[in-house]
């Protein structure tokens, strides 16, 4: 259930964005003397190493960050509709196959993986569409989200189940 595992993936990304401020050893620490001998940088300066090992504490930093970033929008990927983390992007997808109209505790599989249900009683009788654009807009004021299908003007209250 992604409920359950939105608090590990945030204590996931909370690491990985704290890795910057553990400094990685020094390239000399890291390697043994037999690697760094066979590497050829026995043969740099102290200040030569010095830069070397600046120059990769910088690269860990960004990269790191890079990762950091990169985990935490996956988790809000993942897990919006269930939260909108502040976010007043829509969610957009496709219902694959047909879409039979609005309808009061019907669920919607989208094509991105999505299952919502919808929570009111909006309707859309006499429709009939194939593989049609959805987009799932979150609320201005509370943690609501309502669906719309295709250029139809009827939205649906829905909540987010899977």
């Amino acid at each position: 259930m992604p409920r359950l595992r939105l608090p590990r993936l945030l204590v996931l990304a909370a690491a990985l964005a704290a890795l910057p401020a553990l400094a990685a050893p020094p390239i000399e620490q890291q390697m043994s003397p037999e690697e760094f001998r066979a590497a050829g940088l026995d043969k740099l300066s102290p200040d030569e190493l010095a830069r070397l090992n600046a120059w990769l504490g910088r690269t860990i930093d960004v990269e790191t960050q890079k990762a950091a970033t990169a985990a935490k929008k996956k988790v809000e990927d993942d897990n919006r509709g269930f939260f909108n983390f502040g976010s007043t992007d829509p969610i957009r997808s496709t219902i694959p196959g047909e879409f039979r109209g609005f309808a009061n505790g019907r669920s919607y599989t989208l094509a991105n993986g999505q299952v919502w249900r919808q929570v009111d009683d909006a309707s859309l009788a006499g429709v009939r569409l194939t593989d049609p654009a959805v987009t799932i807009t979150p609320s201005k004021i509370g943690n609501a989200w309502y669906m719309a299908v295709g250029r139809y003007g009827t939205r649906a209250k829905v909540m987010r189940i899977k």
